[in-house]
């Protein structure tokens, strides 16, 4: 092993070996992956992230990293909502650069056809293609949990962020009473993994990706690993219950 161990699912693995497990779960469900967001969810999905891009209010001129933006889902978001400002108040396009890990992720989004302001890029989130404080925002949404070091994440979203940046990650989270964890463990543990057996043809897959949501840190300790990263005035907002929630923070 090459260093303290990373997680994937409820194993622990070595972490260089992460990035190839977790790369090989979405090359299997990235032709599926917006299909079944809609049915794991019943659809609610779509209104944490339209409450996502609210908050961070994409203006003309902007540039913003949507990162793990996989199928250009929130980017579509973030170009639209740019391009009404830009029409109501004038100013340059925004730029909305994708990056994800996954090239059959990026090739999904593609092929779904993109606004004029995206660009797409595979990248690590790691290691981002980016030069320092060149963004205004950076969004990552349902993807910090998979990458190995989570740390090292948050150090480039704040390394590429310009001085004022606003930072937001969408995230899966701990539900905030004993009642909702108890239900939504049953669905996510019973229900999930089957529909994607029967819809995605994966079943393995929607169970790692079900128990990388509970190996992940809850809100007040990733809220501290935001800080950590050197994010000010860091907070976050629950949705659903804190079933997910939405942290935030600025590049000051």
């Amino acid at each position: 092993m090459t260093g303290p161990a990373a997680t994937f699912g409820f194993r622990d693995v070595d972490p260089a070996e992460k990035p190839r497990l977790v790369r090989g779960v979405f090359d299997r469900v990235a032709s599926r992956y917006d299909l079944m967001n809609d049915l794991m969810s019943g659809g609610v999905h779509r209104l944490w992230k339209d409450a996502a891009a609210a908050r961070l209010n994409p203006q003309p001129g902007e540039t913003i990293v949507d990162c793990a933006g996989g199928t250009g889902d929130m980017a579509r978001r973030f170009a639209r909502m740019a391009r009404r400002a830009q029409e109501r108040r004038g100013g340059p396009d925004a730029s909305v650069i994708v990056v994800d890990y996954n090239a059959e992720m990026i090739a999904a989004g593609r092929e779904r056809g993109g606004e004029p302001e995206i660009v797409w890029a595979v990248g690590d989130a790691q290691r981002l293609p980016l030069p320092d404080a060149s963004a205004n925002a950076y969004v990552i949404s349902f993807g910090i949990r998979n990458v190995t070091d989570i740390s090292a994440a948050l150090a480039e979203a704040r390394r590429v962020l310009k001085p004022g940046g606003r930072f937001l990650c969408l995230e899966f989270s701990r539900p905030a009473t004993e009642a909702l964890r108890k239900a939504y463990d049953a669905y996510s543990f019973k229900v999930i993994p089957r529909i994607g057996e029967w819809v995605a043809g994966d079943r393995d897959s929607y169970q790692y990706l079900v128990e990388s949501i509970r190996r992940f840190p809850d809100q007040k300790a990733f809220m501290g690993l935001i800080e950590k990263a050197g994010f000010s005035r860091a907070g976050y907002t629950n949705f659903t219950g804190g079933v997910a929630a939405l942290h935030h923070g600025w590049a000051i």
